[in-house]
């Protein structure tokens, strides 16, 4: 390859990093890091949505001393719910705890309705927009790279911040650690949410190139895999809801630097993590957590999420009430019931 050529390589790599650090890249933008749960969608047992339910699922999250909350998530039922119901979620929010950060679902089939809700939430007083690549058309790489492209500048325009959601469990749709790299360019993109299994490996692959354009990277998959993602570049995490307490001292302990303690104290914790990623049954097994600690009323979940049975529902308080009996820090935000 000739001088000029390598030289116009280089340019065409770097430019993009350097316009979008002197455009105010994600350090200046609104930025979620650290324990950022996803909030269940309490409903009453007639399917309608459970307003003070909610109030008091954010209240309980506020004392454990959340960084952040999420809402319109995988977890949160959010393929459920209704332009109604969503407005009507971030205005409860806003209502108990109007200073915490909201991370904000945007899952939509083309970049129209994408907008859309982006609009929404930005209205609703959401700060991040957790964003899904359309799926239910699989897009090229460069289509999804235009996608992020578009939905980014619409974000930046409302002063929304961008965390762009890998989760291919849901999507069907893979996004390679090259295409992630693309999308992370957009001045808008502040961070990646990594649930593409196994999510240490995607972890590795991007990290080189997140450090380089600034981008953070954010795990899921109900903290799963919390220790070692922290080990490989991530500052944060967003499992369900509701065992923030419990979550709390591990991260207060690899903040500190305390991995060998981190790592015990989320051994303690893994059967309930795990127990929590159950396809297709999880969102029930999340809800019925909350129902036993005194947080929310019911666990009604809306179809196609399914209730349990009486005997799931013992095993998972069984495993909930051997876990937390077994554990030795909390954070001091119990509620009613725990």
């Amino acid at each position: 390859m000739g001088f000029i050529s390598t030289i116009w390589l280089l340019c065409s790599f770097f430019d993009p990093i350097i316009s979008r650090f002197s455009n105010g890249a994600s350090m200046t933008r609104p930025t979620a890091t650290g324990l950022i749960p996803v909030l269940a969608t309490p409903f009453h047992d007639d399917g309608t949505l459970d307003a003070p339910s909610l109030a008091r699922l954010v209240a309980f999250e506020e004392r454990c001393g959340v960084d952040a909350v999420a809402v319109f998530g995988m977890a949160s039922e959010g393929f459920t719910l209704t332009t109604d119901d969503r407005a009507e979620i971030l205005a409860t929010l806003r209502s108990v705890s109007p200073d915490m950060h909201v991370v904000a679902g945007v899952s939509a089939p083309g970049v129209g309705p994408a907008l859309e809700q982006l609009e929404a939430i930005a209205d609703g007083g959401a700060r991040t927009a957790m964003v899904m690549p359309p799926h239910m058309v699989k897009p090229s790489p460069a289509q999804v790279v235009d996608f992020f492209g578009m939905v980014a500048d619409r974000a930046d325009s409302l002063g929304v911040s961008v965390m762009v959601q890998d989760a291919p469990g849901a999507t069907g749709l893979e996004m390679s650690a090259d295409t992630l790299s693309k999308v992370c360019l957009s001045d808008a993109v502040v961070s990646v949410k990594i649930e593409s299994p196994p999510t240490l490996v995607k972890f590795e692959a991007l990290w080189p190139v997140a450090e380089l354009t600034g981008t953070l990277m954010i795990g899921g998959m109900n903290a799963q895999f919390v220790v070692d993602e922290y080990a490989l570049g991530s500052v944060g995490t967003m499992p369900a809801c509701e065992f923030s307490d419990l979550l709390v001292p591990v991260l207060d302990r690899l903040a500190a630097g305390d991995h060998t303690r981190a790592r015990e104290i989320y051994g303690r914790l893994l059967p309930l993590l795990v127990w929590g990623l159950q396809p297709g049954i999880a969102y029930a097994v999340h809800k019925e957590i909350l129902v036993h600690r005194g947080i929310i009323e019911s666990a009604a979940v809306r179809a196609p999420a399914r209730p349990i049975s009486d005997a799931m529902r013992l095993a998972t308080i069984d495993v909930f009430d051997s876990v937390l009996s077994d554990v030795t820090e909390v954070a001091e935000c119990s509620p009613v019931r725990a």
